[in-house]
Order: C-alpha cells, then sequence, then structure tokens
C-alpha cells in the first residue's frame, strides 16, 4: 500500500480535496485532529505539555486551547517548543494508521497535515500531494472560516514553510484557486496512485 501525504497551507483547501478522495473510497486520517485527540489522551504527552507550559494548559482534565494558542501566538520559540513535543507522538500515531489500513487491502491512504515537511513526516511516505491556492484568497477563506482577522491569518501563514517552496517539494499539486475545477484534477491523481500502488506489487 502507498502511503500518501496531502499538504497545503492555511486556507489552502486541503479538507475539500481530503473529502474529494474519501468519496472515491480512500481512507483518509487528518493529523490536526488526531494531535487534538493524543494531547488529550495520551498520558506522556500531557505531562510533557505540562512541564513545559504550566498547570494552565489544562482546565478541568481538558486541553486549555486557548491558554495554549496565547502562549505561542507570538512567540516561536514557545511554538517550537510545542511542536517538538506534539509532532513525533502525531507523526507515530500516523505510521500506526497507515499500517491498519494496508491490513485492509486498501492501494493507497492519505495522511492530511500542514506541516509534512516543516514535522519532517515526509521521510515515512511514498507520495505527497500538494495543494495550492493564491496567498490573498487563502487569507480571505481563513479569515471567514474562523471569523478572525487578516493579521492573525499572515502571523499563522509566517509558521508555514513558503508556499511555492512546500508546493515544489510535492510529488503532485492540485490548483484549488476557483480557476480550475477540483474533481478533474482528484481523478487524474487517483489513477496516478492506483498504477503506482499496481506497480509496486507486481
Amino acid at each position: 500500500m502507498l502511503k500518501v501525504g496531502l499538504t497545503g497551507g492555511i486556507g489552502s483547501g486541503k479538507s475539500t480535496v481530503a473529502a474529494i478522495f474519501a468519496t472515491l473510497g480512500i481512507p483518509v486520517s487528518f493529523a490536526d485532529d488526531e494531535a487534538k485527540r493524543l494531547m488529550n489522551e495520551d498520558a506522556g504527552l500531557r505531562a510533557a505539555i505540562g512541564r513545559e507550559f504550566g498547570a494552565e494548559a489544562y482546565a478541568g482534565g481538558t486541553l486549555n486551547r486557548k491558554y495554549l494558542a496565547s502562549q505561542v501566538f507570538n512567540d516561536p520559540a514557545k511554538l517550537e517548543a510545542l511542536n517538538t513535543l506534539v509532532h513525533p507522538v502525531t507523526i507515530r500515531q500516523g505510521a500506526i494508521w497507515m499500517q491498519e489500513q494496508a491490513l485492509l487491502g486498501h492501494p493507497y491512504a492519505i495522511r492530511e497535515a500542514a506541516l509534512i515537511f516543516e514535522a519532517r513526516g515526509a521521510g515515512q511516505l511514498n507520495f505527497v500531494i500538494g495543494v495550492f491556492a493564491p496567498a490573498a484568497l487563502r487569507i480571505h477563506r481563513t479569515m471567514q472560516r474562523d471569523n478572525t482577522s487578516r493579521e492573525a491569518v499572515q502571523q499563522r501563514m509566517r509558521n508555514q514553510i513558503d508556499e511555492e517552496i512546500k508546493m515544489r517539494l510535492c510529488d503532485a499539486v492540485i490548483r484549488n484557486d476557483e480557476q480550475e475545477a477540483l474533481i478533474p484534477q482528484v481523478l487524474e491523481v487517483h489513477q496516478r496512485l492506483l498504477r503506482q500502488a499496481e506497480a509496486a506489487v507486481k
């Protein structure tokens, strides 16, 4: 089974593309959702976050997301410290999930994650799909989706590597710029991955 990553900057539309792959019967996991779950449920990770950010990191036994966000938002060192704790645990869980999908006989499975390259997770993958959208459109989408300010979105974008560099690192790029239809692009990549998966087992 091929292990496939799906990445792109904030507001690029990764979730929309992932949903199209899911309708084709391809299993998709979402690293952000997995990270949130692990930050609440993984005892070792909870303890490490508590040591790094103090007792306020958890309120009533649950991750205090608002407090944690306030700690890392304008502090690159604290954001790096949090990512250093969370990324390895999330990547490890992603590897377990991939093994489970392989046992189910899927030709390929997708791990959706914004920070595949930043978190050095690409080494565990056979193929990476990038979702590209122009910066202005990404900012507009995220402001509407999260009901947040332009400045807040731009700050989050600064924590990700340059979009053009990221796309050059990908094996295939899907443009979600509201100019090209998404579904034909996804179908083209899907067929390419099916051929690659078939060739891998011969």
